[in-house]
């Protein structure tokens, strides 16, 4: 059996203390997909010049946010590393060089969704950087190289957000309406994922303007690509979490398989 692969729309570092729809999705998500071996996951918030590879033993949690409550900064997420898994995808990237990385660890990208979906912490986590110097189709066949690890029960995940403008969030603790633009560059991109058209996303700085203003950085967009990169020709695309946060922050998850 193939294991799916998942896009996971973290959205605000909250999430990971509360409970609410988001959170109650992810677990949801844990409890009906297949128990990886292990996960491969590429976070927003690892964004650098090169790959590298997290390769330690255990893990840190990593608290890359400021200006929240206490309570959030206090929590830690010990899923194990998984240092062979680590080798074997620098060889499997290879000629690409890939670094073997004992300082980072598991960023909130990670950790504060993995903390609902897999809240035992007991699978092993290994995290794979985002190169900031590349173009988008790096990062979509870097995705289509490592999906053979989905039949060794092996998840392929990404952490961002298909739609990520914080220039435009609201902050404030009443909901508000969802912007046209993330609307329809939503809608696009789904229907798209169903088509399993994945060269318009892909390119997706050519699909005018609300594309731009929806990614208008690449760091929370790029995780989406590994993982259809992973995705089988005629596979099914579900969308198992729903949601725009502040206006401009889209919460949407992506099964494939």
């Amino acid at each position: 059996m193939t294991m799916p692969a998942l896009f996971l729309g973290h959205g605000n570092p909250m999430n990971a203390i509360e409970q609410n729809a988001y959170t109650a999705a992810w677990s949801q998500l844990g409890q009906s997909m297949p128990r990886p071996k292990a996960i491969v996951i590429v976070s927003a918030h690892w964004y650098l010049p090169g790959t590298s590879v997290t390769a330690m033993e255990r893990p840190r949690t990593i608290h890359d946010f400021g200006g929240f409550p206490r309570a959030l900064y206090e929590v830690t997420y010990p899923a194990p590393g998984d240092p062979a898994l680590a080798r074997r995808l620098q060889s499997m990237l290879a000629p690409l060089e890939v670094g073997l990385d004992d300082r980072w660890g598991l960023d909130h990208g990670t950790w504060s969704v993995l903390m609902h979906v897999y809240p035992e912490a007991d699978v092993p986590v290994v995290q794979l950087s985002i190169d900031e110097t590349q173009p988008a189709s790096f990062h979509y066949e870097l995705g289509r190289r490592l999906a053979p690890l989905r039949d060794e029960d092996i998840l392929i995940a990404g952490s961002g957000n298909m739609i990520h403008n914080l220039h435009t969030y609201a902050w404030g603790r009443h909901p508000v309406e969802p912007f046209d633009w993330a609307l329809r560059f939503e809608a696009q991109a789904r229907a798209l994922i169903e088509r399993g058209d994945h060269r318009p996303l892909v390119d997706y700085e050519s699909l005018g303007r609300d594309a731009m203003l929806s990614a208008p950085t690449p760091d929370h967009y790029l995780p989406l690509l590994y993982v259809l990169g992973a995705r089988r020709d005629g596979e099914p695309a579900t969308f198992p979490v729903e949601g725009i946060d502040g206006g401009s922050v889209s919460m949407l998850a992506v099964r494939i398989g």
